[in-house]
């Protein structure tokens, strides 16, 4: 006796893009989880895949998802799938047809196409696998430019381009539900904004922040280390009146989702004491680009001169090492953050020396995720993503003595040197290794 399956028990495949690997797990459950949807794979379930089955869900969630990551390419109802054609097949014999017949009435218009990930097929090939598919009952007239309904046959050939093999790993058909939001990595490139800072941040890593953060429509979201305003595109010493964030905005047609910008030292306390932001979502600098420094001194008092007007003043700096940023950082979150808001943050990272142990911790905040982005041989960073669990408390102030997981670690400081060592002890072998012209 044949088992109707509902939409409540439909299995979706989602086909996510290989960059940014790393990224990709966080941003899908943190986008399900702003519906309160599982995150449910099956046992075979591998992350650095492409190709990702989730169970438990409804279309609407998968729309969801799909309007909002720029790590996933396609979404589609899976109707079967296999490690062979004959697997394929019966997976899709044994699929309920009344969850077909919908999709594939006598008056409706259908196209199918065929997606191989890491295999170019030509185009007869392609032909042949869609003929094979002729024991489905497609009963609507083929339409190439504009049909009703989309399904496609995707390939799996591993992810080693020196090893292709013959077959495919893993072959899967599904109707096609939606795209994701890749087309924004370009439509929001860095090379087309209007105003750029000396450290702006990728336009698709952007994104993944703000997924990472779970922002919604009316969250306050606040990045207490948005740049210093430099211009520095080549040749431009001094950036036009027009040129700055709100301008940014506008070019997008966000301008009225700004508050605004304000100039002041992140080191110091400067805000009520009361929960404000709903994501906090920024990076820091690592030393590299940008100085670290902080208004002070070390000395207990400087006195203004007597004739001070407060005009043109310079404040006096001092280093912020990247051990105490991180540590103003996590507890600004903790007391500013409300329950359940995020903190997502880039952590700048020495490869050979990192573990797990480096990342700073707070009482009050929970570690979601810790994913990297290579950035050299011997750098990295990494993208923190900490979600605030519970309200501070006087005691929090003394957790360091009692888990020194919490005590800021100050091998963080010298990033900088171990950056720049990287650099020197690189180009030396590359001097070594190429040999002078003899005259």
């Amino acid at each position: 006796m044949a088992v109707y399956c509902g939409r409540a028990c439909r299995k979706y495949l989602l086909h996510l893009a290989h960059d940014n690997v790393d990224f990709r797990l966080p941003e899908i459950k943190a986008l399900l989880s702003l519906r309160n949807r599982p995150f449910d794979t099956p046992e075979t379930f591998s992350e650095k895949s492409p190709f990702w089955q989730l169970n438990g869900l409804s279309e609407d969630d998968i729309r969801s998802v799909m309007s909002r990551t720029v790590c996933g390419k396609s979404s589609f109802e899976l109707w079967g799938h296999g490690t062979t054609t004959d697997e394929l097949r019966t997976s899709l014999l044994e699929y309920p047809a009344e969850n077909m017949a919908p999709y594939l009435q006598q008056n409706s218009t259908y196209k199918i196409n065929v997606y191989t990930f890491n295999k170019t097929l030509v185009f007869k090939d392609r032909i042949k696998k869609i003929d094979a598919l002729d024991f489905l009952p497609f009963k609507g007239t083929v339409n190439l430019k504009d049909p009703e309904h989309i399904f496609c046959l995707l390939e799996d050939y591993g992810s080693d381009p020196n090893d292709i093999p013959e077959e495919p790993f893993h072959i899967y058909f599904g109707r096609w539900i939606a795209d994701g939001q890749r087309e924004l990595i370009r439509s929001y490139s860095v090379k087309k904004r209007h105003f750029i800072g000396n450290t702006s941040m990728d336009a698709g890593l952007s994104f993944i922040m703000a997924n990472h953060a779970k922002v919604k429509a009316d969250d306050l979201v606040y990045d207490p280390f948005v740049g210093t305003g430099k211009a520095s595109r080549k040749n431009q010493k001094w950036r036009g009146p027009d040129e700055n964030i709100r301008a940014n905005l506008r070019q997008y047609g966000t301008e009225s989702l700004y508050v605004d910008v304000m100039v002041s030292d992140a080191s110091k306390p400067l805000w009520r004491k009361t929960a404000q932001f709903d994501a906090i979502v920024t990076d820091p600098p690592y030393g590299i680009r940008e100085s670290t420094r902080r208004t002070g001194s070390h000395k207990d008092i400087i006195k203004p001169p007597e004739d001070f007007s407060g005009e043109s003043h310079v404040p006096v700096s001092m280093a912020y090492h990247l051990s105490d940023i991180f540590a103003d950082l996590l507890n600004f979150a903790a007391h500013h953050l409300v329950l359940g808001g995020r903190l997502v943050y880039w952590l700048p990272i020495y490869r050979p020396e990192y573990c797990e142990e480096m990342v700073p911790l707070h009482p009050c905040l929970t570690l979601i995720s810790n994913c990297e982005q290579t950035l050299s041989s011997h750098t990295s960073r990494r993208l923190i993503t900490m979600e605030k669990t519970k309200e501070p408390e006087d005691s929090d102030r003394l957790s360091h003595l009692a888990d020194p997981r919490f005590t800021p670690y100050q091998g963080h400081n010298s990033f900088r040197e171990k950056y720049f060592s990287g650099l020197t002890k690189k180009n030396g072998k590359d001097a070594k290794a190429t040999p002078k012209n003899k005259e």
